[in-house]
């Protein structure tokens, strides 16, 4: 008899653990069902994401590398373009800027033209300043942009700048040593350093 009452008590709690075991797969149902609807939304979601980067990338490629190529195409005669490739590293995405011309695609530092540098470093600032929301002052400031700029180029860099800030509105303030840069100023500025101070003359 005792045997019995202890079987009916065991076979009570298996009951008990069925209910419970029955209850919990219920919840997890409803659980497993609202994450497949947050799996689509989540996969919808990265499709948007996917579809806003790419118009992003290209916005971005017609924004600065056109405006940087025609910059590059102001001053020399067979300029490289600049090119934005878009890669993916350790999930997330950046951008290479490349230098391509005849179909060779090169990093710009092992161009060997560090004056193309200097021509695109400038038309990127310009770009870079044209797409900021809300833009800054349109003041740049800039030491020597031309540096490693031959000579032969000079004025048509010159020109270029005074086009930009015509067309743009932007005043550049240059420290150079190049004469023909003040040649295309609004005003230029002579600073000769004497005793530790600096003199400072409107030519």
């Amino acid at each position: 008899m005792e045997a019995l009452i202890e079987l009916k008590k065991v076979y009570e709690r298996q009951v008990g653990k069925k209910e419970q075991i029955i209850q919990d797969i219920s919840v997890l149902e409803v659980e497993l069902k609202a994450n497949r609807k947050k799996v689509k939304h989540l996969e919808k979601a990265h499709e948007i994401v996917k579809i806003v980067g790419g118009e992003t990338q290209q916005q971005l490629r017609y924004h600065i590398s056109d405006i940087t190529s025609l910059a590059l195409e102001s001053v020399f005669h067979n300029p490289y373009k600049l090119i934005m490739d878009f890669v993916e590293r350790r999930g997330k995405f950046e951008c290479d800027l490349l230098f391509e011309r005849d179909g060779n695609i090169i990093k710009p530092i092992s161009s060997g033209g560090f004056g193309q540098v200097d021509i695109a470093a400038l038309a990127l600032r310009v770009a870079l300043w044209s797409m900021q929301i809300p833009r800054t002052r349109p003041t740049l400031i800039l030491d020597e942009p031309f540096k490693h700029l031959s000579a032969n180029h000079h004025e048509s860099a010159s020109q270029m700048v005074k086009e930009l800030s015509d067309k743009l509105g932007i005043q550049f303030i240059i420290s150079t040593h190049i004469p023909i840069l003040s040649e295309y100023a609004d005003k230029v500025f002579n600073v000769k350093l004497k005793n530790k101070i600096s003199i400072v003359k409107q030519i």
